[in-house]
């Protein structure tokens, strides 16, 4: 495959030094920072394809880095994975509320590393093809071809990860899905996500879809007892 820049930044020489052989390994392309300092310059300089972010960085958390990378129209499309020894639910919801893609906690192996690399970086269209289809319900259109959204031709910002939802759910409409569905036909089945992390990109996707020109949240609802669906005919809240 095409060499594929990533980023890894965590402030252990011998943490960073293990993850750039298994990447060189499977032919990956590495660069490494220590710091968010350095990381950041890195991310505008060399502009990787996804970067490894470490939650403990000295000279601030990866968490205040990440919500920089998510600010900034530069930066905020680039896949970030967390590298987290925080194992708890709540630290790990509050690194994907920030705009985290994907984590996985220390110690991990760098098999399950390199899969949830290859897994977001099909999600975001980076070595993978993508049909030229277009999915509208009024005035929502999906573009797959530039991977874009738009409400009344104004184009709507959202991750990588809510994008590949929306384009499933209305690819597959009135069809209601759980939440393991959705983690094998959007993150891949040989991902390992609890699956509260669904959760947690269904209410970025409805943030997404809340928009001054319409609010179309009200399409993806839930279904109680079992996950989520896509309907076309729910009531909007239109201007």
């Amino acid at each position: 495959m095409d060499s594929t820049k990533v980023l890894i930044v965590d402030d252990e020489c011998a943490i960073r030094d293990m993850i750039r052989l298994a990447l060189e390994m499977a032919d990956f392309e590495c660069i490494e920072a220590e710091n968010i300092q350095q990381a950041y310059q890195l991310i505008v300089d060399e502009r990787p394809s996804i970067v490894l972010l470490d939650w403990m960085l000295p000279g601030g958390s990866g968490l205040e880095l990440l919500r920089r990378l998510k600010r900034e129209e530069l930066t905020g499309e680039i896949p970030v994975i967390m590298l987290t020894a925080k194992t708890t639910e709540d630290n790990v919801i509050h690194g994907l509320d920030v705009g985290a893609d994907d984590y996985i906690t220390k110690p991990f192996a760098p098999r399950e590393l390199i899969a949830r690399i290859k897994a977001l970086l099909r999600r975001t269209g980076s070595g993978a093809s993508v049909e030229g289809s277009k999915y509208q319900v009024r005035d929502l259109l999906l573009d797959a071809r530039s991977m874009r959204v738009f409400i009344r031709e104004h184009a709507v910002v959202m991750g990588p990860t809510e994008f590949n939802l929306l384009q499933f759910f209305m690819s597959h409409p009135e069809r209601a899905y759980t939440r393991g569905q959705l983690l094998d036909q959007v993150w891949g089945v040989n991902v390992y996500i609890e699956e509260r992390t669904v959760d947690v990109h269904i209410r970025r996707l409805r943030k997404a879809l809340q928009s001054p020109w319409g609010d179309y949240s009200s399409v993806i609802q839930t279904v109680r007892g079992t996950g989520y669906r896509f309907s076309p005919n729910a009531t909007l809240q239109l201007d």
